[in-house]
């Protein structure tokens, strides 16, 4: 199996402990990106990179991701595989459910990466999302807050395709 790095922004918890179970199904270790020294040179070692972030307010990145997603624009990541989590809710905020997955694959995308597919939009119920592009998400959305019973089914998938890699 490639060399896998989960970096992860959490404000409340929630996406720290996603990121922590897929560390744990990967047997990997997971890191948050603020306490992520040189975080280009920490995301550089790695062949696969996951990437998770919660959506706050009516749309917007976790805190610790501003600087870092700059940073990850920057990079070169030819040949490098991501994927991309978010944790959401789809009821408090239906209009913005995992939005902020879309600018953490825009710079994965803009840096040469390789972005994993998500789930079809269909397969929940939400208003509408950044984070949905020809009908299917940028990445994995949970909703860890109406939903919890199905997060281990939404991720399994993508622990599946990076299994597999």
């Amino acid at each position: 199996m490639k060399k896998i790095g989960i970096f992860f922004g959490s404000t409340t918890g929630t996406c720290e402990a996603v990121a922590g179970k897929l560390a744990e199904q990967l047997s990997v270790d997971s890191a948050d990106v603020k306490s992520a020294a040189d975080f280009d040179e920490s995301v550089s070692e790695y062949e696969v990179l996951i990437l998770g972030t919660s959506t706050w307010g009516d749309g917007e990145l976790q805190d610790d991701w501003f600087s870092a997603v700059d940073v990850l624009k920057s990079l070169d990541l030819s040949g490098k595989t991501v994927a991309v989590f978010g944790c959401g809710d789809a009821m408090g905020y239906p209009d913005s459910f995992c939005s902020a997955m879309k600018p953490l694959y825009d710079a994965a995308v803009a840096a040469g990466a390789t972005v994993l597919e998500g789930p079809s939009a269909d397969a929940y119920q939400f208003g509408s999302s950044e984070a949905v592009v020809d009908g299917k998400f940028v990445g994995f959305p949970l909703d860890e807050m109406n939903e919890p019973d199905l997060t281990d089914e939404r991720l399994a998938p993508m622990v599946s395709a990076i299994q597999s890699l």
